[in-house]
């Protein structure tokens, strides 16, 4: 089975002895059952499951159960699996990122001794964040939410706290609610809630399934915890600790509600976040209020295709994909994944979008060089992070260094835009883009990593303080001169005795593997292969060259990088000094991620708009009140870009007391669902700020996308396809107002007749 996965995938051996073996499986029988805790073990060169968690791994990624082995033997036997360290990458990012139904446990340690080291859920990825974070998998920032419901006769009252650990923002919010939950979907679509916390209910009511039910369409997992952790006695003190600023706006804020303030204290201990001093004094409070964004429920989300599916076909089949073509690391894109999820309301702010948008489109130069810029900015929200979180390397400070010295470009392309909305984009950008690099701010971070890094040794892959800094460093550096000048000499002679051209014909490496080591191509090593045998070590030959050394080479090496390690060592203090000096600025660096993050998730429509075989257009944005909706010339984004996809446009009109009902039949395959819906995605582009596909358009903002494109039978709780029809309509019809898009395809198909 082995032979068949890729090489980076295939099963390690698993290595371990019968004394081993009957030690660990003596440990392994201690550990609590949890049902949706995956536990790994890490092996030092690879990692292990056990159990029902061994067969899980190997049904789900493995795809076959002859990837497992027995630990043991008889009725002690334990089903197991081994893991390489890429193929454990690619389960944690999924089972956090994309099931999001299941918590990690990461274990380290020996024999029958083992103590666990990392923890994560979908929520709170804790310790696994810089595997996530590691190639820009993160497209959203986690979101945890507990909840306090006070279920009543016709509905229920909802009491909200939730905390972004990305962000390090808090929230909180209470709210009347239906039977449904039609209020508490549309707020954890928007906020992205992947978990969320709720009391512990020894009798489940009817109305706690049906919160269930509603937390399950939001793909949210459910932890439950004891009643005693909603409670909010001691909030306000342990807020004001955590929070920015003053206690006061705290203690105003928290004594008006009172269910809220209860499920955000079960939050604080349940991320443990008073346990970790670098939290406080980072994070800021605010209420959640439900009239801020267009609200949008889980089938409404589906029904317009707004984010990725595993099952599509090309990135094209979501919107997200769609108008994804930002490039600032992951910064863009997680920007561009809330404002899906949160379309405004504000008819002023979506004009400045869309001003900002139509600059961009007209003029092409800016709107490249622009790119161009972007494509060299780091993941300055996560590096942060990072730093706030005393994680951060020599390596992570030099990203942020090379991404603000990146700064007066894009400034000086933005400065040389001279169209009608220069005032905006001064205000926007250039004004706290001038305040930011003066020599208080970012000059004065770019003045200290000049001075504190070698930046010299960057082109090595080197990370190292400069030797200027301290005098044992530059002792060190001498040293490590004087050998670099002797490994060069050592090549130029090589070069002599084997008669090869210099760095053409024979090459010096340096590599984490080898080390120094010369290397030659296979077409040269015929010429040579009698003095190679005779003299040299043959290291490695693969397609790009032979990789050999001699004795003096590899002496020279070794004393090297025993040089570059006691350097290291040295250094770290200094390291630790530079990182502490570094995080003074993360006020200024948070306010630039979200800059450039809106800089490029526009400079992404204005892309999408003008790159278009068939142009966006700019919509005429106008109040809620008029309500009418115009579309002329209108074409579902997504269907459009498919390959050989022929759009044949179609005009809308739903003007209020004429025409605010319609009702659309015709053949199957005539794309009377395409339709409906390529009308709903047209109003959720406009009110995030984008173009839109028309010829034409006039949007009334919209407060709500309701959706009922499909139901299926719903048999363990005796509920029919067209009852679960009804029971849908019937919340939608409760929910809306005079000023919502209601989307119902084939409404009563549950009940055909022929």
């Amino acid at each position: 089975m082995d032979e068949n996965l890729p090489e980076q995938n295939r099963l390690p051996e698993l290595k371990l002895d019968a004394k081993q073996a009957q030690g660990f499986l003596s440990f392994f029988k201690t550990l609590p059952i949890d049902p949706r805790a995956v536990r790994f073990f890490d092996r030092r060169d690879y990692y292990t499951a056990h159990g029902e968690n061994a067969t899980f791994i190997a049904k789900t990624y493995y795809h076959t159960t002859t990837a497992l082995r027995q630990l043991g033997s008889g009725s002690d036997a334990l089903s197991s699996v081994s893991i390489s360290r890429n193929m454990f990458e690619t389960i944690v990012r999924d089972l956090l990122l994309e099931r999001t139904d299941h918590t990690l446990e990461l274990y380290e340690g020996s024999g029958s001794s083992w103590r666990l080291v990392k923890s994560g859920t979908p929520g709170n990825l804790g310790s696994f964040e810089d595997i996530l974070f590691a190639n820009n998998e993160m497209q959203d920032s986690p979101v945890i939410v507990a909840l306090v419901p006070i279920f009543r006769e016709n509905g229920c009252t909802v009491g909200m706290g939730y905390v972004d650990l990305t962000k390090r923002v808090f929230g909180l919010a209470e709210f009347l609610d239906d039977s449904h939950f039609t209020n508490l979907e549309s707020a954890l679509v928007a906020l992205g809630c992947k978990e969320c916390l709720l009391p512990v209910e020894s009798a489940k009511s009817c109305e706690y399934r049906a919160l269930h039910d509603a937390l399950s369409r939001c793909g949210a997992m459910v932890t439950e915890r004891k009643k005693t952790e909603f409670r909010g006695r001691d909030l306000v003190q342990d807020l004001g600790r955590l929070v920015k600023g003053s206690i006061e706006p705290v203690r105003d804020l928290i004594s008006g509600f009172e269910l809220a303030p209860g499920a955000l204290g079960s939050l604080l201990s349940y991320a443990e976040l008073l346990s970790d001093e670098s939290n406080y004094g980072n994070y800021t409070i605010r209420q959640y209020n439900l009239d801020s964004y267009m609200r949008l429920d889980s089938a409404a989300m589906r029904a317009l295709n707004v984010m990725e599916n595993k099952t599509d076909a090309n990135k094209n089949f979501s919107l997200f994909g769609l108008m994804n073509r930002t490039c600032t690391a992951g910064m863009g894109k997680r920007l561009l994944h809330m404002w899906l999820k949160q379309p405004l309301l504000d008819v002023n702010e979506i004009n400045s979008r869309l001003d900002l948008v139509q600059a961009f489109v007209e003029d092409t130069a800016l709107r490249q060089d622009l790119r161009q810029h972007l494509k060299r900015i780091a993941d300055i929200e996560r590096l942060v992070r990072l730093i706030e979180k005393g994680r951060a390397s020599l390596l992570h400070i030099v990203k942020l260094y090379q991404s603000s010295i990146r700064l007066p470009y894009i400034k000086s392309a933005l400065e040389r835009y001279e169209g009608q909305f220069f005032l905006l984009i001064k205000e926007r950008y250039l004004d706290p883009l001038e305040l930011w690099a003066d020599d208080d701010h970012l000059n004065k971070f770019i003045s200290l990593v000049e001075v504190a890094v070698d930046l010299d040794q960057l082109e090595n892959g080197d990370y190292m303080i400069s030797s200027g800094y301290d005098p044992k460093l530059s002792e060190l550096k001498n040293e490590q001169e004087s050998l670099e000048r002797q490994i060069h000499s050592l090549h130029k002679q090589t070069a002599n005795d084997l008669d090869l051209a210099l760095d053409k014909a024979l090459k010096l490496d340096k590599g984490t593997q080898f080390g120094h080591v010369f290397r030659i191509t296979k077409k040269e090593e015929p010429k040579i292969r009698k003095k190679l045998n005779t003299h040299f070590i043959v290291l490695e030959t693969r397609k790009d060259g032979v990789k050999f050394t001699n004795a003096k080479l590899k002496k020279l090496g070794d004393q090297y990088q025993k040089i570059v390690e006691e350097y290291k060592n040295c250094q770290k203090e200094l390291v630790a000094r530079v990182v502490q000096t570094t995080a003074t600025f993360s006020e200024v660096f948070g306010g630039l991620s979200f800059l450039l993050s809106e800089l490029d998730v526009l400079l992404s429509f204005a892309d999408l708009a003008a790159s278009c075989p068939t142009p966006y257009t700019r919509p005429d944005i106008t109040p809620s009140d008029l309500g009418d909706i115009i579309l002329e010339g209108s074409r579902h984004p997504c269907v459009e870009a498919q390959d050989w996809v022929n759009f044949i446009p179609n005009d809308c009109k739903l003007v209020r007391g004429k025409s605010w009902f319609q009702i659309i039949t015709g053949p199957n395959m005539g794309g009377k669902s395409t339709f409906i819906r390529q009308v709903g995605v047209n109003i959720l582009m406009a009110q995030i700020g984008s173009f839109v596909p028309c010829d034409k358009a006039s949007i009334s903002v919209r407060d709500c996308i309701f959706a009922r494109v499909g139901a299926g039978d719903c048999q363990m709780r005796g509920v029919s396809t067209f009852m679960q029809e009804m029971l849908e309509t019937a919340s939608i019809l409760k929910g809306a107002t005079d000023k919502s898009l209601i989307i119902i395809d084939e409404l009563g198909r549950g009940t055909s007749t022929y």
